[in-house]
């Protein structure tokens, strides 16, 4: 007969290890993370930003995408070849006609279409999903006086633009760095910004409201800013934890300590629970590595090197991590009502090149796992949701297949009493649809080819669907 062996005391420890590690990383977040970020001065800053913002993007789609097939070739998710021979107008009545059957015969004409419906789509509800009012870069190093102003300004508009429901469902502000030069100013300008707010709101933060932390270079700069919020919170009886942060990943500092350790879980540990997002600094990190400005670029090996590092670090933290942004601007050579025909030709030409600039550094940013990046201008939101949309939508019958038989086969597993240890792999396969869902490049009726339901869908993991489906079968 076998002897049971008792665990030697040795292993007496692991329970506080293992229960540190599950802490620190609880694993993805289960809420909407934003596909990016748009930036604007808090000089410029009005409620009415977002729906212009919005208005200006759908001006330069009818510019320079005016059509799905002008569109996918301008930013460059679908090639010439593919589209050899269809004019938009026949890829339009062929998927009026029969979008099943033009999906399956054509994948690349239905993409165009498609992507160009929801683009036209999004930009008309929800053109931008986060901003944040920058009083950094954006703003610049002006006088107190002038800070000052522009804090109480933008916490009205901020205000105004909550009681107008004008808000994208993402907003914040960021800050100055917490350095020796900029620290008091930066805790002058949140506390200004936030008394003003609050006063104006009723008490009330918008929705998703987070404060940006730029160029952290040690854990005492995040520490600080959570000193800080848990000062305004009392101060403006908010609740404990109301105020969340991001940090800016800007410096080399940031990735490799004086010690040679990664300083990037110590700064998450410093946020003591608050951090929701990691951003890249695409420009101030590639000069901070002595590149020379023709060549600090978002596909540069630095940068893929620094995105991989902060992913290592804060993959499973339930951090969202976020690429930086294309800093060439899709804008004609030529302004004015009364062009010429070779002077919109240009325009096409230019804004044309740079979205498909754009496409290719978004494409490479979701490739490498970064599903959210920075956006500067208007007219990057359109190639912003084409780059996101089409990445999905690509990939969506083999990524549904594999779900519905992943799904069928861990719930066979679970009703017959197996062990099913692979519930990582469907959460990645669910995930890939929350992410398509969120952002609008895959609506409600998509998802029944994967077998989901509405229902399954607002459980948002895939332990939990699987639970449910087998507490519905044990009523049955």
């Amino acid at each position: 007969m076998n002897r049971i062996v008792e665990a030697p005391p040795a292993f007496e420890p692991l329970t506080a290890k293992n229960r540190a590690f599950a802490a620190f990383y609880p694993g993805d977040r289960a809420t909407r993370q934003p596909v990016h970020t748009v930036y604007g001065g808090a000089h410029l800053f009005k409620a009415e930003t977002p729906a212009r913002l919005g208005e200006l993007a759908r001006q330069s789609m009818a510019l320079y995408g005016r059509d799905a097939r002008e569109f996918a070739l301008g930013t460059g998710f679908v090639s010439a070849e593919a589209l050899a021979g269809l004019s938009a107008e026949s890829m339009r009545a062929l998927y009026a006609q029969d979008e099943l059957a033009l999906r399956r015969d054509n994948p690349s004409a239905w993409l165009a279409v498609t992507v160009f419906e929801r683009v036209q789509h999004k930009l008309r509800t929800e053109a931008v999903e986060d901003f944040r009012i920058d009083f950094e870069d954006g703003f610049g190093a002006r006088s107190d006086a002038e800070e000052d102003a522009a804090a109480v300004a933008a916490a009205r508009e901020t205000a105004r633009g909550m009681a107008a429901s004008s808000l994208p469902p993402f907003i914040g502000i960021r800050i100055k760095s917490l350095s020796e030069e900029w620290y008091q100013r930066s805790a002058r300008t949140l506390s200004i910004f936030l008394a003003t707010l609050l006063e104006a709101s009723g008490n009330r933060l918008p929705d998703n409201f987070v404060v940006t932390l730029p160029k952290v270079t040690n854990d005492a700069q995040p520490l600080a800013l959570v000193q800080l919020f848990e000062q305004l919170e009392q101060q403006h009886a908010l609740a404990p934890g109301a105020l969340r942060l991001e940090f800016m990943v800007e410096t080399t500092q940031a990735l490799i300590g004086p010690d040679g350790v990664c300083p990037l879980p110590a700064f998450l540990k410093a946020c003591q629970g608050r951090c929701v997002g990691a951003h890249l600094g695409t420009y101030d990190f590639t000069a901070s590595c002595n590149i020379t400005a023709a060549h600090q670029v978002m596909r540069h090996p630095w940068c893929d090197l620094a995105k991989g590092m902060m992913l290592l670090a804060l993959a499973g933290t339930g951090v969202f991590l976020s690429d930086g942004a294309t800093n060439v601007m899709p804008v004609g050579p030529h302004r004015g009502k009364d062009l010429s025909a070779e002077q919109q030709a240009a325009n096409l030409r230019a804004v044309h090149s740079v979205w498909r600039l754009t496409h290719d550094n978004i494409r490479h940013s979701l490739i490498g796992g970064y599903y959210q990046g920075w956006d500067l201008h208007p007219a990057q939101l359109p190639v912003r949701y084409a780059a996101s949309y089409a990445f999905f939508l690509e990939g969506l019958s083999q990524a549904a297949d594999r779900l519905r038989n992943f799904i069928g086969k861990a719930a066979q597993a679970t009703l017959s009493g197996d062990v099913f240890d692979d519930a990582a792999t469907g959460q990645g396969l669910l995930n890939y649809f929350l992410r398509a869902l969120n952002c609008g490049a895959i609506r409600l009726a998509d998802l029944e080819e994967t077998g989901l339901t509405q229902e399954d869908v607002a459980l948002r993991s895939f332990a939990k669907i699987l639970d449910a489906r087998r507490s519905r079968a044990s009523e049955g």
